[in-house]
């Protein structure tokens, strides 16, 4: 399975959209961890969000799309609706 997800930063007050085959918690203790890239920015991302997928290019898809919005406010609605089901 593949998970693609999505964190926040109240920090940055950002959103960080990505997807792995790895167990979601060991990949977000990777963000955590000391490193350069975005994530590593800042040390209190939240898991808000996710959905599994069968395949690799189904999770690469939906994260991809999500990206595409290039919007907080459509990934805010996306979390709440997720949120209420």
């Amino acid at each position: 399975m593949y998970t693609t997800y999505i964190l926040y930063s109240t920090l940055l007050d950002k959103y960080y959209i990505g997807f792995t085959a790895d167990d979601i918690k060991c990949r977000i203790d990777k963000h955590l961890a000391n490193h350069r890239g975005f994530t590593g920015k800042a040390k209190d991302w939240k898991l808000v969000f996710h959905e599994l997928y069968k395949t690799k290019q189904e999770a690469m898809q939906r994260e991809k799309q999500i990206k595409g919005w290039k919007s907080s406010l459509r990934i805010k609605e996306l979390i709440l609706r997720s949120s209420t089901d």
